[in-house]
């Protein structure tokens, strides 16, 4: 079988889901290499994301290097994926979702049961992203928010080190990379309430447009009814022209339920509303009308 080159950001979590996606590929019998690309968003860990200039912050680098033929096969976290793909490029596969939840790590100095999410009054959270920092302010006006960026294990250390009292992390990388969260509280948002960021969760496999033999390796590793779903997600994201930083939320739930928070700044608390989908087409475009 033919070889095949994943191009992969250098983190833990990313060099994770380059491993798990070139291990279903070895599985197909495909010879797979995995080569690591820095991008802005791994090379500026001393500003917040609002701070950065541009989009695609995490994936821009990556998918130069794909439209220039040195990697055949990006793996993203889909979420980071801008709505509108660079031109050339497609996404050909998307992976199973991974628990779409967001995770509020706690220091056991801070936790107060009797206080939402078990953090106690006023506690300092850190998340550097903008629909987190708006559900906090909708849902816990009492806590302020503070910028926190590295990778996974680098954020939970800057928790460990009592720089917060409380931090944010997508259930699916911390589960994703089996990391031992014993020495804090653990507390999993409802995702009706504290609602994912479109896609989040899931895998976003990209090649280039037209590359044939890439997209029939592609069909083995699709699936279809996360697509539909997160297509949804991803069509309000889009409708509202945002990226990373928006501050949205958008989650669609197994049931036919569409759970979307947003706010106009991330300094703005989230107004949180429900959906049902009924099998609508134009549901995304109903969805934005409401929200406008």
């Amino acid at each position: 079988m033919s070889k095949v080159i994943i191009g992969s950001r250098g983190s833990d979590l990313a060099l994770w889901q380059a491993h798990h996606v070139k291990k279903q590929l070895e599985d197909l019998n495909h010879e797979v290499e995995i080569k690591i690309i820095i991008t802005q968003g791994d090379a500026v860990q001393n500003l917040s994301f609002d701070k950065l200039e541009g989009k695609g912050f995490f994936t821009k680098e990556i998918e130069t290097e794909l439209l220039a033929g040195t990697i055949d096969l990006a793996v993203h976290s889909h979420k980071d994926l801008e709505t509108n793909p660079p031109a050339g490029l497609v996404i050909a596969a998307v992976s199973e979702r991974e628990n779409p939840a967001d995770l509020l790590l706690v220091r056991k100095s801070s936790v107060d049961k009797s206080e939402k999410w078990g953090l106690k009054a006023n506690g300092v959270i850190g998340t550097s992203s903008a629909r987190r920092k708006s559900l906090v302010k909708a849902l816990r006006p009492d806590c302020t928010t503070e910028d926190l960026r590295g990778n996974v294990p680098t954020r939970i250390n800057k928790l460990a080190d009592d720089q917060y009292d409380a931090i944010i992390l997508a259930k699916a990388g911390v589960d994703r990379l089996k990391l031992d969260l014993s020495d804090f509280h653990v507390h999993v948002m409802d995702t009706t309430e504290f609602v994912p960021a479109p896609a989040q969760g899931v895998l976003g496999l990209q090649i280039r447009e037209g590359d044939a033999r890439m997209a029939e390796i592609m069909k083995n590793l699709h699936h279809q009814e996360v697509s539909n779903r997160i297509r949804i997600e991803r069509k309000v994201l889009n409708l509202m022209e945002g990226g990373c930083q928006l501050p949205l939320g958008v989650f669609c739930d197994i049931d036919g339920k569409i759970h979307v928070s947003h706010a106009k700044t991330s300094n703005e608390a989230a107004k949180i509303t429900h959906f049902e989908h009924n099998g609508a087409f134009d549901i995304a475009e109903k969805i934005v009308a409401t929200l406008k």
